[in-house]
């Protein structure tokens, strides 16, 4: 089976500033895949040369089997794409403007689209002038799911979005890859497709760092944890635990980081009276910072031009 998405090599510079570097990636047919870094790391410009937005500097990509330059609109025609910040008509209406991208599509299925709305909690009557950040997002999903297309790409999706409306977006993402069709995120929240992605690959800096399955991310997770005792116990009685950094025990109560199972921790707490356990799991970028180094803060992605919910 032709790969949804296959890079080789793909850079792209902006002058002396970073965009992505040597990226090799291939993301299977039928997949939901996460790609995650934090802010800055290289995604959207990902995401742009992925559709021919802007141009490499060098390396090359294939999306559904076809060229990203020389076959642009055939890609367009089987791909739909939700940006990070959308660029509606602000005159219109979200029902007129889903028409219109429809019409321009040419076979959409217009009951689906409604029913689309209902899941999302779209009020199409409204301008899009006068919708919120989360309901303009609404648009934008619905105008990408409403043509069915074998790829959809959404960079930061449910920004703005309430947890329903959330969990709707992930249950119409695994609809989607039922029915053998290829969804492609972008995030820089974890727990935004930990349950929902097959796969991530991990970028920072510009580099593609790793592709994991989420339990194996899972594994690498950092977690800070707080144990309450009922009495006094020594800082001893937790050294030289596996994965345990950071230990501090004061007045009965120990703080510590914990990297991938809490197991040994919980053993040697079970010991002595526990009061409470308090679990804080720590941001992507933390787990970057912990595992592949500090390095110098990576730059903010370049300019790149305007997208639009593509139909």
């Amino acid at each position: 089976m032709t790969a949804a998405i296959e890079t080789r090599g793909l850079t792209k510079r902006y002058g002396r500033a970073r965009g992505i570097i040597d990226v090799d990636l291939v993301v299977e047919a039928g997949q939901i895949f996460g790609f995650l870094g934090p802010n800055g790391a290289g995604k959207s410009t990902m995401i742009r040369l992925l559709l021919d937005l802007i141009r490499p500097s060098s390396g090359e990509a294939r999306v559904l089997g076809l060229d990203t330059r020389r076959d642009r609109l055939a890609i367009d025609r089987r791909t739909s794409y939700v940006p990070g910040e959308l660029s509606l008509y602000s005159e219109l209406t979200g029902r007129q403007l889903l028409t219109y991208l429809g019409n321009l599509q040419g076979h959409v299925d217009a009951p689906y689209r409604d029913r689309l709305m209902e899941r999302l909690e779209l009020d199409p009557t409204r301008r899009i002038k006068a919708l919120s950040r989360g309901n303009k997002q609404k648009v934008g999903l619905v105008a990408a799911f409403m043509i069915r297309p074998e790829l959809l790409i959404f960079d930061e999706p449910t920004a703005g979005l309430d947890p329903f409306v959330q969990l709707e977006f992930e249950h119409l993402c695994e609809e989607a890859r039922g029915e053998g069709r290829t969804v492609f995120i972008s995030s820089h929240q974890l727990p935004e497709v930990e349950h929902l992605c097959d796969r991530v690959g991990i970028i920072r800096e510009g580099r593609l760092l790793a592709v994991e399955t989420i339990a194996s991310l899972k594994e690498r997770a950092l977690r800070r944890l707080e144990i309450d005792f009922g009495g006094p116990v020594e800082a001893e009685a937790f050294s030289n635990l596996p994965g345990v950094r950071d230990l501090v025990v004061k007045d009965g109560t120990l703080r510590c980081t914990v990297m991938g199972s809490v197991d040994a921790l919980v053993k040697a707490a079970a010991r002595f009276e526990v009061r409470n356990i308090c679990s804080i799991d720590t941001s992507l970028e933390e787990i970057f910072m912990a595992y592949y180094g500090s390095g110098e803060a990576a730059d903010k992605d370049a300019p790149g031009e305007a997208g639009h919910a593509a139909a």
